[in-house]
């Protein structure tokens, strides 16, 4: 093998190495950013009453207390919507069992 193609090969592996290493770091660098999204996030609360979203199963949750209690007592599931129907002209919650 000739001295140039043994240089241009050299070139090329080079390359393709720092090629490799430069997208091996942006592609690590996503799944950590994608990782560091929380699960969930409260919307809003005022003691007596609880909304969340599921980011994971794309959802907002409904917490709320007994009819007649009072703020601290525990929060009960009440329902949920699915965010995917964001955009339709009527989104029916799915009522707790």
């Amino acid at each position: 093998m000739s001295q140039q193609l043994r240089n241009a090969l050299y070139v090329v592996a080079g390359i393709a190495l720092g090629l490799g290493v430069v997208f091996g770091i942006g592609a690590a660098k996503g799944k950590t950013e994608a990782a560091a999204e929380p699960k969930y996030n409260v919307v809003a609360t005022d003691g007596t009453h609880l909304i969340v979203t599921d980011n994971a199963a794309n959802k907002v949750l409904f917490y709320a207390i007994d009819q007649g209690g009072k703020p601290g007592d525990d929060l009960k599931f009440r329902g949920e919507i699915s965010l995917a129907d964001v955009g339709k002209p009527v989104i029916k919650p799915t009522k707790a069992k």
